[in-house]
């Protein structure tokens, strides 16, 4: 089975960040986000791999191609971000010959037993029931789990199942077909050609898919939900750094990453914080961030921040001379 996963996205919701790295290199817990997808596929025995590459690509393309080179990797660009049904068009000739796909997309961390989601006879959604779903594309299923109709950010939603961003596609032919159809008869939804109406098309013409629930979803697409994120997998077993070198005279609250060749000093970090490898605290309090590689910063408190790579921050200096029952709030 081949896996085709598009990450030409802009991750518009996430700048500054991604004016220079794009969204699924952004790190989570000391991993970049797709790196939690590629090796969830790779440990369920996945091989083949298509990536359909855009916006800094070329960044996409040498960090899969240092981290997995032992994986076959077919890369394609996406030219114009006309969406998800079009990142799938544009990558059609790649996975012509093949009689199953798993598509996912690589902005998002999907926390499900993968190899009971391949096992499924036949097609396949991955799905999480959400609050408010008008902002993602919804499901509508019968009594049975089976969908059977899929809407694209409803106005009025009829069911509270999302889709996730994982889908196991048995009729490769239909597939093919029905993103076609989208893109070249110009059918588009919110301004762009959506993969939910590809499988709407199929769905229509007696294609069936199943749905399957997944534990947790987690959308990056936001600060909030990155820093959520980054906190929650933390707490995963072997995901903090249990004894961090480079500490001098430092506090360590976990649960805490802190990458190769840190220098931390003076300082008190965590709880739920990830720091790059390469970077230089001194003087700092740092709790609930996430902070890049190659960034230096010295006396400043950081509370539910993201600092960027390269970045170099440094506090202001006081000196204060104060007598008793006095209070300071510098904001």
């Amino acid at each position: 089975m081949r896996a085709i996963i598009p990450v030409a996205g802009a991750g518009l919701r996430l700048r500054p960040h991604t004016y220079t790295q794009p969204k699924p290199l952004i790190p989570v817990a000391g991993k970049p986000i797709i790196a939690f997808l590629v090796d969830q596929l790779v440990e369920a025995g996945i091989q083949d791999f298509v990536f359909v590459i855009g916006y800094l690509g070329e960044k996409m393309r040498l960090y899969l191609e240092q981290s997995y080179p032992d994986l076959h990797k077919t890369f394609v660009t996406q030219a114009n971000r006309l969406g998800s049904a079009h990142a799938l068009y544009v990558a059609r000739d790649s996975f012509s010959d093949d009689e199953e796909l798993i598509i996912v997309f690589g902005d998002t961390i999907i926390d499900l037993d993968i190899t009971r989601f391949l096992q499924i006879s036949g097609s396949c959604l991955a799905v999480k029931k959400v609050k408010d779903p008008r902002d993602v594309g919804v499901v509508e299923v019968d009594a049975n789990g089976m969908a059977l109709h899929l809407i694209e950010k409803p106005n009025i939603p009829k069911s509270n199942l999302a889709l996730v961003g994982m889908y196991k596609v048995a009729d490769v032919a239909s597939f093919r077909k029905a993103i076609t159809t989208v893109v070249e008869s110009d059918r588009r939804t919110l301004q762009e050609f959506q993969l939910t109406d590809a499988l709407e098309i199929m769905i229509r013409e007696g294609v069936p898919f199943h749905t399957l629930e997944v534990n947790n979803w987690f959308d990056c697409g936001k600060k909030e939900v990155l820093l959520e994120t980054n906190a929650i997998m933390l707490k995963r077993p072997g995901a903090a750094t249990t004894y961090p070198a480079g500490l001098d005279n430092t506090i360590i609250l976990p649960p805490v990453y802190i990458g190769e060749n840190c220098a931390i000093s003076h300082s008190i970090i965590g709880p739920n914080v990830s720091i790059g490898s390469h970077t230089n605290i001194h003087a700092s309090m740092i709790r609930e961030s996430i902070v890049g590689n190659y960034s230096s910063l010295e006396e400043v408190v950081l509370h539910h921040s993201i600092i960027g790579n390269d970045s170099s921050i440094q506090g202001p200096r006081q000196s204060l001379n104060t007598g008793d029952n006095t209070e300071i709030d510098f904001g």
